[in-house]
């Protein structure tokens, strides 16, 4: 029987609902400097320079090293636009917009932004990284820097299942292992310099499957054009599903380790990941934690079961600090989520939202279902934000 995505695959039919969107037109708030091609620079800087940041001393949140101030990470998924394009469909073409996205992330009271890089896009060849999405990707980290925000980088993407190339598809297990090794270690070794990496999450909702799979074939959970999950593995071949989990987690955290010591690494979990749990993912949080610095669950709330849902959350407590990574009103209403969001508060340190581009000004002008849960969120988000 297969492990199968749930809540955080669901949470995607909200593309459907805002694929109706008609694009208003982008104001320009920022100006780009062409130095081959151009760069990712905000027109006013924090001049602030981002602080370290550590785990605290209790184990159970964040602070910045230097001055030991408490650190709530408060954010957004930044996955994709409005238009459902992702961040390397235009993050060169059209950068002023995603220096303006920033901008607008940080007035909405955001310190730190998740970013999903597209494995496509960073690597060539197993071995050989794309020396042009690196260098892209230093200069996000430079307007995180001068935006005053951190970044959750999350990596191996293969959401687009048309821009994946052949030769990943093909490998097995030890050698797309391998592949995707050879991905962090590029991408710990042009981040690890800088303070505004809050962490490095190491995929977004791996599965290990159950049995033997068909060759090639390691995506899953197909929502609006997009694939959210994949897994890790094609054939269990007689190996315990968290033990898979727990090696697949400690190869690629060595990876990291081996440019980057500083630097936080989660996995992005689905919310069936805890034993018992119903098609549960194989990513037991108990058997991975060892080789990660914190816990990062994707939860989003239904009418009727929030008492459910914190227990659940409860169950993610390992000894590390714990993440909502992704969560919106989408299985309930605004108020019920603030409701979740507040019940939460004794077992998370930290959440994050989603942000599409549009502002919440833009947003009331549509008369959309989407658009209008999305209004609805960052109004909430506004309104909670506990820094």
């Amino acid at each position: 029987m297969e492990a199968r995505p749930n809540i955080g695959m669901i949470s995607r039919l909200l593309h459907t609902l805002t694929g109706f969107i008609v694009g208003a037109g982008v104001v320009l708030l920022a100006q780009c400097t062409a130095i081959g091609g151009q760069s990712l620079t905000a027109a006013t800087a924090t001049n602030t320079v981002p602080e370290w940041i550590r785990i605290s001393k209790d184990k159970r949140g964040f602070m910045c090293a230097a001055s030991g101030r408490t650190f709530i990470p408060w954010g957004f998924n930044y996955d994709r636009d409005y238009k459902f394009r992702l961040l390397e469909d235009y993050w060169e073409a059209e950068s002023p917009t995603v220096v303006e996205d920033f901008r607008e992330m940080k007035q909405l009271g955001a310190n730190v932004v998740r970013v999903h890089l597209q494995l496509a896009k960073f690597m060539d060849a197993p071995d050989r990284p794309n020396e042009k999405s690196l260098k892209r990707l230093g200069q996000l980290v430079n307007l995180a820097e001068e935006t005053g925000l951190y970044l959750d980088l999350t990596g191996l993407g293969c959401y687009r299942k048309k821009d994946i190339p052949a030769w990943y598809d093909s490998l097995g297990e030890t050698e797309r292992w391998a592949a995707q090794a050879h991905f962090w270690e590029a991408v710990a070794g042009r981040c690890a310099g800088s303070p505004a990496i809050f962490c490095y999450d190491l995929m977004n909702e791996p599965i290990v499957p159950v049995g033997k799979r068909t060759p090639g074939d390691w995506l899953t959970g197909e929502l609006a054009g997009f694939n959210y999950c994949q897994f890790i593995s094609l054939d269990q071949a007689g190996r315990s599903r968290p033990e898979i989990a727990r090696r697949w987690v400690a190869q690629l955290a060595a990876a990291i380790r081996r440019h980057d010591r500083r630097h936080l690494i989660t996995v992005g979990l689905l919310p069936n990941s805890l034993e018992g749990s119903t098609w549960p993912s194989g990513f037991v949080p108990r058997t991975i934690a060892g080789n990660l610095n914190l816990i990062c669950v994707h939860l989003y709330p239904k009418t009727g079961q929030l008492k459910e849902d914190l227990k659940l959350l409860q169950g993610f407590r390992v000894g590390k600090p714990v993440v909502i990574e992704e969560t919106f009103p989408l299985g309930c209403t605004a108020p019920e989520l603030r409701q979740f969001l507040e019940g939460s508060r004794k077992y998370a340190a930290g959440w994050f939202g989603f942000y599409w581009g549009q502002t919440p000004a833009e947003l009331s002008q549509s008369t959309s279902i989407g658009d209008s849960l999305t209004a609805a969120w960052l109004k909430l988000f506004q309104e909670m934000d506990p820094n």
